[in-house]
């Protein structure tokens, strides 16, 4: 069976570490990648809309030598038809020799991986998971920081449909001395299965809060997420609560000076654009280091090795 990756809990600590070892290394020297994967195709089939994901799989599999196929909406293939994501997955794994997937519904990177012959990497699977996301945003921190233990970081806004905000407390929470703060109205709080299969079970140290402003001088790191139209079953309550939180440079004031801004984009209202312009936000970086997070992870996935000393990413594999 290949070695899949559906959910960041997949990765163990030290994976997670030579991931990142790797994507620093790629990010020092590209031109020692810009052939590994020659030869090598990904397929991304997306049936829920992207702008960032997809376009950094691709961009990630060119960088490495190999070429992409796929398609960027449902509509485009043929489970439009009918076709069962089962039977689609079978046929494009003769195609591809690795594939990324987005789904709408909980869960379905899991099944379809139980059908392929080849890796599968969630790209997101409804308000589930997002491990190559989370492994972006650990290594945005790690750039930013230099560590991923021994801080305060606030999650705010869309914390109960907000696939990153679960899949990064989980990942933070194998590290040590982490403390979180998830800021967010009473309707969109973090749901009660991270707290019973994270947050609780691993002791970790969290309050739930409504307050942005008195939050703020308080974080080491600050994760902003927008307020997802398309998770809502009624648009007026998703009217009121669009524009809950607004982050710009006069409440930033009221942060330390060197606390970086996440952010997972698209954004709506809830980064000003006047915040573009301090040092401390960090959310383009985010889609940057997006390219090289899952370069390293299709390497490893692949099991290809350093292309000078010869040591795959992930020994297990």
């Amino acid at each position: 069976m290949p070695r899949n990756l559906i959910d960041i809990t997949d990765l163990s600590v030290e994976e997670i570490n030579q991931l990142i070892a790797t994507a620093e290394d790629i990010i020092a020297n590209p031109v020692k990648y810009q052939d590994a994967c020659a030869h090598k195709q990904l397929a991304t089939l997306f049936f829920e809309p992207s702008t960032r994901t997809r376009l950094s799989f691709e961009s990630a599999m060119l960088a490495l030598g190999g070429s992409t196929l796929g398609f960027s909406e449902a509509s485009s293939s043929s489970t439009a038809k009918g076709e069962t994501v089962g039977d689609t997955i079978h046929t494009v794994s003769c195609y591809a020799d690795i594939i990324a997937m987005r789904h709408p519904k909980e869960g379905a990177p899991y099944a379809a991986s139980q059908f392929s012959e080849v890796p599968i990497i969630n790209a997101g699977d409804g308000g589930h998971n997002h491990p190559t996301q989370t492994l972006t945003d650990l290594l945005t921190i790690h750039r930013e920081k230099g560590r991923l233990n021994n801080f305060t970081i606030g999650f705010c806004g869309d914390l109960k449909f907000g696939r990153t905000v679960h899949s990064l407390t989980a990942a933070l929470s194998q590290f040590e001395g982490n403390r979180f703060v998830f800021i967010s109205p009473e309707e969109l709080r973090i749901p009660q299965y991270v707290k019973d299969e994270t947050l609780t079970p691993l002791h970790q140290n969290y309050k739930e809060t409504a307050d942005l402003e008195a939050e703020l001088p308080g974080l080491d790191v600050l994760y902003m997420t927008r307020i997802q139209q398309e998770r809502f079953f009624n648009e007026e309550d998703y009217l009121r609560l669009k524009g809950c939180y607004a982050l710009d440079e006069k409440l930033l004031q009221l942060a330390p000076p060197t606390m970086p801004v996440l952010h997972p984009l698209p954004r709506i209202d809830e980064i000003k654009p006047d915040v573009d312009n301090d040092p401390r936000a960090a959310y383009f970086d985010q889609v940057h280091n997006g390219v090289y997070i899952r370069m390293a992870i299709i390497l490893a996935l692949l099991g290809i090795p350093d292309p000078l000393t010869g040591k795959k990413v992930l020994e297990s594999i």
